[in-house]
């Protein structure tokens, strides 16, 4: 495994201020069967950055996202997420996270608002906040237009930017996105990186996320970890990955062939994989 460390080129909070951990893991194991699908992952997210896991399909990304955030229990190792053990208080961790999962999450019979209302309830917001709440967040992902449309009739942008909706509406101190801008075209990408880069400025939530597109995690990240067969192999900020490679204008695509070798567990080449990903029209 290789760690690069150094300081990001634009850091979040002054050298001499202590880091808070929001999230930290320590020997993170999903085994099924006898295939170990994460193994002994430790992990360090400070309060307030874009953290990115980078991997080929089957590095584990997946998993791991769903041990943190209690859909799947690990088989070994342990996590907390602001201050809450992921094994033995797995309510009190639901109710500071929020999830954007790949598959669909919002329902399009319905409008947005009524998508809303519904994860409202979920969450257990008073219903004298509700309509404020709603009403908020629909304004913060600029649909207000489209409150009383069915979500059938969105764009994949729109929807995306539902589903984020959906999951800050409890306002969450960190948000896990899971490949949050497949199959959207690169004007609805650029949107949804200036609404998680406005999330972390305006109201200090975490973020992390899972992406093929490397460009994305290069803008977005402050910090990545790439994973390959259930393992960290390298660790550190974009900046300082691309320097460890020695090479004049080294680009984060370049970091991720060097470390993986550019093969997916199953022998799939990394850029036709994220190629096809760029065509998917899941959203479209």
């Amino acid at each position: 495994m290789t760690k690069v460390t150094g300081k990001p080129e634009q850091s979040k909070t002054p050298a001499d201020t202590p880091k808070q951990m929001i999230l930290e893991a320590q020997g993170l194991t999903r085994h099924f069967g006898k295939m170990a699908a994460v193994q002994d992952l430790n992990l360090s997210v400070e309060q307030g950055e874009v953290f990115g896991l980078l991997g080929p399909n089957g590095a584990g990304k997946s998993t791991v996202i769903k041990m943190l955030t209690t859909l799947l229990p690990a088989s070994a190792g342990k996590a907390t997420l602001a201050g809450y053990d992921i094994h033995h208080q797995s309510t009190a961790v639901r109710r500071v996270i929020g999830y954007v999962p790949q598959a669909l999450s919002a329902d399009g019979s319905l409008t947005g608002y009524e998508n809303l209302l519904i994860f409202a309830k979920l969450y257990e917001i008073p219903t004298r906040h509700r309509e404020r709440y709603i009403k908020e967040v629909l304004a913060f992902m600029g649909l207000e237009d489209a409150t009383h449309r069915l979500v059938r009739n969105y764009s994949g942008g729109m929807i995306r930017k539902l589903e984020i909706a959906q999951s800050i509406l409890h306002q969450p101190q960190i948000l896990f996105l899971d490949e949050p801008t497949v199959g959207l075209d690169p004007l609805a990408r650029t949107q949804v990186w200036k609404l998680v880069q406005k999330l972390c400025t305006d109201f200090g939530t975490t973020i992390f996320l899972t992406t093929h597109f490397l460009e994305e995690a290069d803008s977005l990240c402050d910090r990545v970890v790439i994973m390959q067969r259930g393992e960290e192999i390298a660790t550190g900020s974009p900046n300082d990955l691309k320097a460890s490679l020695t090479k004049p204008n080294a680009t984060l695509d370049d970091v991720f062939i060097h470390y993986t070798g550019d093969q997916l567990v199953s022998g799939v080449n990394y850029r036709d994989t994220a190629r096809t990903r760029r065509t998917a029209q899941r959203l479209g």
